[in-house]
């Protein structure tokens, strides 16, 4: 079942479609998400606010009268963010995208930077930064413009798609992988990239990520932490069997996400679950497609230090032992 409410009936294509999704979240945050869009310095035409609500067991729709004229609410049945994001996807009609989850906002001053960016700029997209705290700064630095090939390449980019404003003219058929409820944006982000002729980076902290201990990533049952790890595992292969199909400069680029992401993989295996003889069961699944051992690649400081921990079995008896303390320390 869908609900609509049209924001006006200016026929002037919005500047940017910002696609909120939610489940079950407080309506204080959703109209906090909500205002924070309202707050810019976008005209009513320039933008379009689209509400996806995944099958939240009460629909809130009848909770946003203030604000009818300016967003359009569709209610659609439970499947995870993904799915909500593709919907957001296909009704989406301004010339860029922004994804925001509903527990989250936009910080005004940075994000009038990245909105500056996308007005007088070229580009197909905009990476930002994003922060937990309510400190902001008007003082960004911008990299230089390059090629969301070479951005995937030379830079340690974001995970999240929320941190991207890009033009919905490079995402083509991309979407999210229904089923995948951990890892979704890191197997997205990468194919977004990989499509930006023109890209830039900002310093801008533009949104606000709320960290809540009864979100999805913080569910730390057995069940729950199978299922992240499974689906950390099928990201990182589907983006490794698409790197083989790919022009060398862009199967070069993926290569180093997907070695990044398998050392994320296997500290998340250790951290989360300390267990030696689950930990040696999923690196011989990795070392079967070819990503274990981590190859020899200068990437960053700590992929070199990580990888040569990682590589040997006294190395990984170290990281066990380690990794787990570390993790609390901090």
């Amino acid at each position: 079942m869908q609900t609509k409410h049209s924001l006006s009936q200016d026929t002037t294509q919005p500047l940017v479609s910002f696609i909120i999704t939610c489940y079950d979240l407080p309506i204080q945050m959703i109209c906090q998400c909500i205002d924070s869009i309202l707050a810019l310095t976008l005209r009513p035409f320039e933008r379009e606010i689209i509400v996806v609500d995944d099958g939240s067991p009460n629909a809130f729709i009848n909770q946003l009268n203030n604000y009818v004229d300016d967003i359009t609410y569709v209610r659609k049945s439970n499947g995870g963010v993904s799915t909500a994001r593709n919907m957001g996807l296909s009704m989406a009609t301004g010339k860029f995208i922004q994804f925001i989850d509903g527990d989250d906002y936009l910080v005004r001053p940075g994000y009038e930077h990245v909105l500056d960016l996308a007005r007088y700029g070229h580009y197909d997209l905009i990476m930002f930064d994003f922060d937990s705290s309510e400190e902001t700064t008007i003082q960004y630095e911008d990299s230089q413009e390059m090629s969301g090939q070479s951005m995937l390449r030379r830079m340690n980019i974001h995970g999240s798609a929320c941190t991207y404003l890009f033009r919905k003219t490079i995402v083509g058929n991309l979407q999210f992988t229904k089923g995948i409820f951990y890892g979704e944006d890191e197997e997205f982000v990468p194919q977004l990239l990989l499509r930006a002729d023109m890209a830039i980076q900002t310093t801008a902290k533009a949104y606000f990520y709320r960290q809540r201990s009864t979100s999805v990533i913080h569910n730390r049952s057995d069940r729950a932490l199978v299922k992240r790890l499974n689906d950390m595992k099928t990201v990182i292969s589907k983006l490794h069997k698409l790197s083989d199909t790919l022009p060398t400069d862009d199967r070069l680029a993926l290569e180093r996400r997907v070695h990044q992401l398998t050392m994320d993989y296997i500290y998340n295996i250790i951290v989360l679950t300390g267990r030696r003889t689950y930990l040696d069961h999923r690196l011989q699944e990795l070392s079967r497609i070819g990503l274990y051992p981590l190859p020899d690649r200068n990437y960053t400081q700590k992929y070199s230090w990580f990888r040569r921990l990682a590589n040997t079995k006294v190395g990984l008896s170290l990281l066990m032992k380690t990794l787990p303390l570390m993790k609390k320390e901090r």
